[in-house]
């Protein structure tokens, strides 16, 4: 799909151009997983550095929250999941152009839950 939002093609690019968002991104492309799970995959990025990669992936919609699980004891916790599983950028002539392939993994699933609903 050609991305034609400037603000999605921007957010695009930069992930693109951030190391640790694209770890965060290929960690969580085909699996969710917790905060913890992605930093302890990618133990050379920093927990404060993770966190603000994925909150700043969270608010352009590049990755959801798929699932918050509660524990015995009382505490929460997100899986994240990636909405995206590939991304193709190109320049030519003054035109940047981005292409971008669905997660159909996890559209899939969220699909199924809605049409689950009693």
């Amino acid at each position: 799909m050609i991305i034609k939002s400037q603000r999605i093609k921007k957010a695009l690019l930069i992930a693109l151009a951030d190391e640790d968002m694209i770890k965060v991104m290929d960690s969580i492309m085909d699996r969710s997983k917790s905060f913890n799970d992605i930093v302890a995959e990618n133990s050379n990025i920093s927990r404060t550095t993770a966190f603000r990669k994925i909150k700043w992936l969270l608010n352009e919609g590049l990755i959801i929250v798929d699932k918050i699980i509660l524990t015995p004891d009382g505490k929460k916790f997100s899986l994240y999941h990636s909405t995206l599983k590939a991304i193709n950028a190109k320049y030519e002539a003054n035109n940047v152009s981005v292409e971008a392939e669905p997660n159909f993994d996890i559209a899939k699933k969220w699909i199924e839950k809605f049409f689950s609903l009693d």
